[in-house]
């Protein structure tokens, strides 16, 4: 990055948005709406989130015969005793208006002959309330199409190809950011931003293991963004493994192939041929089983009997790896997948950092608790990011005098390293002596996962210790708060 000197400042905004996946891009309309003045920080062309690749629809009470309660009830049953009530109430009862909200935007989403929504059934659902958009499809098709809004809006200001380097601080509130290109065709120089707010939506850490569903870009970076600019992290164990990734050796190892096949009848079968798990159970439960069957050979997914041409990129992706899923099982095992941790927020996505805000899965609301019930996320995206847009066109004016913009902040990658330290020691198992190694991690975020782990000492949802097998009643409902690298559990209302 180029020194502070040469920074380009750019005109103040009311609200800057780093991130354009499905929760920025949401933010951003949202916010511009207002009527306010919108910059979006994009470190990839739109569209090129992690959202774009989100094969699982929106959940969302949108069938006559369901229910707010039920999608409630089973959102809380998902999350083992660890859901924030309010994040989750917010949630189930704004998602169908979030959802009818995109169709007026245009969004299509996949209708019966009748010309009803199709809805799908997946894990840990007591009803089919997922709506999808072109099947498995669903992200790529609301990312296009309210990328192509976003592009389009006169009070959205757009900067591709450029990253968040820093929060711009100023009397203990955030008051923008510090940016500069990706790649070329990007801004020229670094850039300093201001804005009232500063939303960041840039997705979740999933990518930090080994094994992954995620695409690689997926390390926490706002996460190392709002810890290095003062703003607590919360609940960084609790990560959920999904429990069919294609298991291949060409390129396409930790595909994910969708719950919704299994709403649909797929089956998962180990090496003698035979079921052993009800294959819409909440995921952590199918993920550990899946896990447990592997160690004596292959586990299978059976997608003969499904329609895959509900599924195309499914069984396109298959097809290049040189299966033909309508003829034989594909091999499957667990990969990191979401993290329900993130930086700590309320529920209108305010974070202990006066200014800053954050939603998606770079937020902890506690809204999954300790396992996300499936197709909940683009909900939240959804439903949180309007809650957040709103409240941030309340903060103040900007200071009339600030402090120089910063210097960038550590680097949000990896070494080498931390991601097979990260699958070897915080994977689906974990225990007490390898999380412990697991602090001595050159990574920071590596070492904050670690002491939220060991500070759990109890199995729920995602996060197993083989030394503390059941679940205590001591952290029913409680959250790991991250500050100064020092998880402290505390109970949110």
């Amino acid at each position: 990055m180029t020194s502070r000197a040469a920074a380009e400042p750019l005109p103040a905004v009311d609200v800057a948005v780093v991130g354009a996946g499905v929760a920025g891009l949401f933010v951003a309309l949202t916010a511009a709406g207002e009527g306010a003045r919108v910059a979006l920080v994009s470190r990839s062309p739109l569209p090129g989130s992690a959202s774009y690749w989100a094969q699982g629809g929106v959940a969302a009470v949108l069938d006559d015969e369901d229910s707010v309660e039920s999608h409630l009830a089973d959102t809380v049953a998902a999350g083992r005793g660890a859901v924030r009530a309010s994040a989750a109430e917010a949630l189930c009862a704004e998602a169908p208006d979030r959802v009818r909200e995109l169709q007026e935007l245009g969004v299509r989403f996949d209708a019966d002959r009748h010309g009803r929504l199709a809805l799908g059934l997946e894990g840990g659902h007591s009803a089919r309330r997922v709506a999808h958009a072109g099947g498995s499809a669903t992200g790529r098709r609301i990312t296009r199409d309210l990328a192509a809004l976003v592009a389009a809006h006169e009070h959205i200001q757009v900067l591709e190809n450029t990253t968040a380097g820093a929060l711009w601080t100023d009397d203990g509130r955030c008051v923008g950011l510090v940016a500069e290109p990706t790649a070329r065709g990007g801004a020229p120089q670094a850039l300093s931003l201001s804005a009232r707010a500063t939303v960041l939506a840039t997705g979740g850490s999933a990518a930090l293991w080994e094994r992954t569903t995620n695409p690689r870009g997926a390390i926490g970076a706002g996460m190392t963004l709002a810890a290095h600019g003062g703003a607590a992290l919360a609940d960084l164990e609790l990560v959920q493994f999904h429990p069919t990734a294609l298991v291949s050796a060409n390129g396409h190892d930790g595909f994910l192939i969708t719950e919704a096949v299994r709403g649909e009848g797929a089956l998962l079968i180990d090496a003698e041929g035979e079921r052993f798990v009800d294959e819409l159970l909440p995921r952590d439960r199918v993920a550990l089983a899946v896990a447990d069957r592997a160690r004596l050979g292959h586990v299978r997914l059976d997608m003969r009997e499904v329609d895959l041409g509900r599924f195309p990129n499914v069984a396109s992706t298959l097809a290049e790896a040189g299966f033909d899923a309508s003829r034989e099982p594909v091999p499957v095992a667990p990969a990191a997948h979401y993290t329900m941790g993130g930086i700590a927020t309320d529920i209108r996505g305010r974070s202990s950092l006066a200014g800053l805000y954050a939603v998606g899965e770079c937020a902890c609301t506690g809204l999954h608790g300790a396992n996300r019930l499936a197709s909940n996320s683009l909900a939240e995206c959804l439903v949180f990011g309007r809650r957040a847009a709103l409240r941030a066109l309340d903060e103040a004016a900007l200071p009339a005098r600030m402090s120089t913009a910063p210097a960038p902040g550590p680097s949000p990658a990896p070494p080498r390293e931390t991601r097979g330290n990260l699958w070897r020691l915080a994977g689906l198992e974990r225990t007490e002596g390898g999380l412990r190694e697991l602090t001595q991690d050159p990574f920071h975020l590596a070492r904050a996962i670690a002491a939220c782990a060991l500070a759990r000492e109890e199995s729920r949802g995602a996060h197993r210790r083989t030394d503390h097998p059941a679940a205590h009643p001591r952290y029913d409902e409680m959250h790991a708060v991250v500050r100064d690298g020092r998880p402290a559990f505390e109970r949110w209302v």
